[in-house]
């Protein structure tokens, strides 16, 4: 709670002046001692459902291979690893959550300031000159004085029942609020420029994949139109395999889009101009997906900043609602003031010109409209809204990390099986383009393993591709990288509650 001292303090008159300034100041001064005491409020019960381990998770060794802190280098790109430290440093978007904490320290700042007294130098000097008057036959002559004063105010409001306080400790909260913001926005700029990297690759991947499905197609109808030309093929072959052949075409332009589409993208997450940005990208082949394992369920409240955000915040709503109910008590202010006064500059700090007031108030709130009481039921509305906010951070993290295991392990399983479809429908359109040179295949068969090669290689590009991002999803989930062995320590941070 606030507490208020006004003082002045004479510039010059020592001695015995002093020792009654020295007397008013102490007592002011000590007041702060008072105040601080906060009310106890009830805090909600969290009842959070922490499972033993995850169910898509394997059972031994949860922490075999946890997540580094550089965990991007475990793709094995030189390129992912450069632009990864890039956005670090350039991203604007982390550049505007430094900016809220910088915000969020100076509000703790004006948050603490009623805790401390309030102290105001004063100096003034008036000239006045009263006007000639004339009451019945006296008749009074304009008369012209000077006035000269010095001094200090102070004030302060002792914060007996703890509101001043316990709104100070909520916006310690709410500044912790915004350095966890500041690491979800980290976390989750640098999984975007990675998941666009990998788009970039996949986009590369395919318009390789389909400029060799068009050279293999124009094979083919060029060996049609010779046989066409002979009389073996006739014109509905011809014009199936131009339409294949145009098809593959056409499935260019929607890749290049994409293709620099993402570079653009790319160049504003590390706050570069598009045009001055490019990307030499490569393939997905060269990717490593690195080993994860993701440790205990219990750990990921520590690790993941948006579980650790939503926890402050309802700390923060907690010493709003002990804040709104202190309101309810009386305001107990003190006053003062001391300084110099005369109508000589001269005589201005002698011991007769000295003046000091010292004064103390108590201010009940009685009625206001249910000001008071609407305040606190909003402010435990919010703490009520913080309180689920925290609980679904907690359930959707969790059901983030699931998710994110059972889409590596099955998309990695689904590359595999893909790579075996790839494989043999190549060996199958190398065999039907022979057999067709040898005129012992019909053009349906050699079209039908055309369509099914180009589709399986398409297909298993977009997995790969999934595979990427569902690995990249698991680090945003399991919150970047850290180290199971330091959870502990990662809570001893937390500032004790106020009694």
């Amino acid at each position: 709670m606030r507490s208020a001292v006004l003082m002045s303090i004479p510039a010059a008159s020592r001695g015995c002046v002093k020792e009654r300034v020295a007397s008013i100041l102490s007592v002011l001064l000590l007041a702060p001692a008072l105040s601080g005491c906060i009310l106890g409020s009830e805090r909600p019960e969290l009842d959070l459902q922490i499972p033993a381990q995850y169910r898509e998770a394997s059972s031994r060794a949860p922490d075999a291979a946890v997540p580094s802190l550089d965990w991007w280098r475990g793709f094995r790109s030189k390129e992912l690893t450069s632009l990864m430290e890039a956005a670090q440093t350039s991203n604007l978007d982390i550049a505007v959550a430094y900016a809220q904490i910088i915000q969020a320290d100076a509000q703790v700042g004006i948050a603490g300031a009623p805790l401390l007294p309030s102290v105001t130098g004063t100096a003034n000097a008036e000239r006045v000159r009263n006007a000639a008057s004339t009451v019945g036959t006296t008749a009074t002559p304009a008369t012209q004085f000077s006035q000269y004063s010095a001094g200090l105010t102070a004030s302060y409001m002792i914060d007996f029942w703890g509101k001043n306080r316990a709104t100070l400790y909520a916006s310690e909260e709410n500044a912790t609020v915004a350095r966890y913001n500041r690491d979800v926005v980290t976390l989750t700029s640098i999984v975007t420029v990675a998941n666009t990297y990998f788009q970039i690759l996949a986009a590369q991947d395919q318009l390789r994949v389909v400029r060799r499905n068009l050279a293999a197609a124009e094979r083919i109808l060029t060996l049609i139109k010779k046989q066409f030309a002979g009389g073996t093929a006739s014109q509905l072959d011809l014009s199936q395999q131009e339409a294949l052949v145009a098809t593959q075409r056409a499935a260019i332009p929607p890749l290049e889009v994409t293709l620099r589409q993402n570079i653009a993208a790319l160049a504003v997450l590390v706050a570069r101009a598009p045009a001055n940005f490019n990307v030499a990208g490569g393939a997905t082949t060269q990717i490593t997906v690195p080993r994860v394992t993701p440790g205990l369920p219990s750990e990921l409240l520590y690790q993941r900043p948006d579980i650790r955000q939503a926890e402050a915040q309802l700390a923060s709503s907690n010493f709003s609602v002990e804040s709104a109910r202190a309101a309810f008590f009386p305001q107990i202010q003190l006053t003062g003031q001391t300084g110099s006064q005369s109508a000589a500059l001269a005589a201005l700090f002698g011991p007769g010109a000295w003046y000091y007031t010292l004064a103390a108030g108590l201010t009940q709130p009685i009625f206001d409209g249910f000001l008071l009481e609407s305040q606190l039921k909003q402010a435990k509305g919010l703490q009520l809204q913080y309180l689920q906010a925290y609980r679904k951070a907690v359930l959707s993290a969790f059901a983030d990390v699931e998710k994110a295991l059972v889409a590596l392990q099955q998309y990695t399983l689904q590359e595999r099986l893909q790579a075996e479809v790839v494989a043999a429908s190549r060996k199958a359109f190398d065999v039907a383009e022979t057999q067709l040179r040898g005129g012992t295949v019909n053009l349906i068969t050699v079209l039908q393993a055309q369509q099914t090669l180009f589709t399986a290689e398409n297909t298993l590009v977009q997995v790969r591709l999934t595979k990427l991002l569902a690995a990249s999803s698991l680090f945003q989930a399991l919150g970047g990288g850290w180290n199971p062995q330091n959870t502990a320590s990662l809570n001893t941070d937390r500032k004790p509650r106020a009694q």
